[in-house]
Order: structure tokens, then C-alpha cells, then sequence
């Protein structure tokens, strides 16, 4: 006897959101005609919305970051910042919109952390470059220890992320070589 397939049940669904989309677009447009204050986003998109974001969170991409929470509340932000640009005449896919502005919210934040990150390893290594004494108290530079031990990380993983930054840093400025030969791109 063949097994039937249950159909499968996705966490947002899509042709019910998008007819949330469309009825707050209208009221949006209405109110704007009218001179009336904008109306506030209705529950059910805000919670499309947030599983979506908790959702995308869990991807093998984002899982592991500390900052988690940050990212998926960036994400919330701007898709409520950018609400009002969904034009169902152009799309009818609410999810595969607020899914792609949530992502670029996450890269977004996590550029943001690393920066953050590659500051505080510059003002450590510049306060153990002054003669300065590790986290814990005790001068290393007497032990003749190389590798000081700040909190879980070693100076050797400092290091190397902020080589990594630089570089990083390094490549986004130089100009984009586009080899032009004979009117042919290379």
C-alpha cells in the first residue's frame, strides 16, 4: 500500500501573507490620500515576520554567533523600515522579499561585531605594546610566554583576525581591474 504525502507545512504561509501584504498596502494608501495617520502593522505580518528572521537565524551561516539576537532585531527593523516598498504588482512572494532584507540585515551586523571585534584586539595589542600587563595581572614578558592569554582567546588568534581584518580591509579599497584589450574584457 503506497503512502500518501502529507502536504508540508511551511512556518509562514505565502499566499496568506501576501493577502496581509496586500490589505496594509491599501490601508497604507488610503490613509496617505485621506491625510491620516499611517496605520500600524498588523499582527500577523509582524509575526510572519519574526519567524521568518528567527527562522533564517538558525541557517549553519548564523547559528553559532553570540550576537544572535542583535542580528535577527536588525532584521526585524528593516523589514519594517522597508515595509512600505513591497509592491504586490511587482511580487507576489512577501516571504522571499523580507527573507533577502533580514540576510543582508544579518551580514550587515556581522560586519558590524567583527569591527567591534578587530577594535578591541587593536586597543589590547596596543596596550600590551606599551608594556602593559595581560588581563590577568601577571607580566608575561619576565616568563619569556609568547602567546599572552586574553580571557579565551590567545594572542595568536588576535593576531591572525586582525591580519585577516586588514587584509580584508586592503582588497575592498583597490579599484577593480577590468583588463581591456582590443575592446574585449579579460
Amino acid at each position: 500500500m503506497a503512502r500518501s504525502k502529507k502536504p508540508k507545512k511551511y512556518y509562514v504561509n505565502n499566499k496568506e501573507f501576501l493577502a496581509a501584504m496586500i490589505d496594509y498596502r491599501a490601508s497604507v494608501l488610503e490613509a496617505a490620500e485621506a491625510d491620516k495617520k499611517r496605520p500600524r502593522v498588523p499582527n500577523y505580518i509582524g509575526t510572519c515576520i519574526m519567524k521568518i528572521a528567527t527562522h533564517l537565524s538558525y541557517k549553519p551561516n548564523f547559528i553559532n554567533y553570540t550576537f544572535r539576537e542583535d542580528m535577527i532585531n536588525d532584521g526585524i527593523e528593516n523589514c519594517l523600515q522597508y515595509i512600505d516598498n513591497f509592491n504586490p504588482e511587482k511580487s507576489n512572494n512577501p516571504f522571499a522579499y523580507f527573507t533577502q532584507i533580514i540576510y543582508f540585515a544579518f551580514l550587515r551586523r556581522i560586519e558590524k561585531e567583527k569591527k567591534n571585534l578587530y577594535i578591541k584586539y587593536k586597543l589590547t595589542e596596543n596596550a600590551n605594546i606599551f608594556g602593559l600587563t595581560d588581563v590577568s595581572g601577571s607580566d608575561n614578558s619576565s616568563k619569556g610566554d609568547s602567546t599572552v592569554k586574553y580571557g579565551e582567546w590567545s594572542q595568536e588568534y588576535m593576531d591572525t583576525f586582525i591580519e585577516s581584518f586588514e587584509e580584508n580591509k586592503r582588497k575592498k579599497r583597490q579599484p577593480k581591474k577590468t583588463g581591456v584589450l582590443g575592446g574585449k574584457k579579460t
